[in-house]
């Protein structure tokens, strides 16, 4: 019960991190783009952001994610 609970916080508490650190990096950022929905258009972003924040995202996702490899036949 400790582990996926101490998983779970080190997960947040690092992706809470890199994502302090993209708002910083990206403040003067000046090349700004939209993403296109499927019925509708974002606000124009920083493309650093969009990118920054896909990461995070897949980082999240991927560190709550558990799969187990092992066959149960053995």
């Amino acid at each position: 019960m400790l582990i996926p609970f101490r998983k779970i916080v080190f997960a947040i508490t690092f992706n809470f991190s890199l994502f302090i650190i993209l708002i910083i990096g990206i403040q003067n950022s000046t090349n700004k783009n939209k993403v296109n929905l499927i019925t509708a258009d974002t606000v124009s972003l920083p493309i650093s952001f969009i990118l920054g924040l896909s990461f995070i995202s897949g980082s999240i996702t991927g560190s709550l994610i558990n799969i187990n490899f092992r066959n149960k036949n053995d």
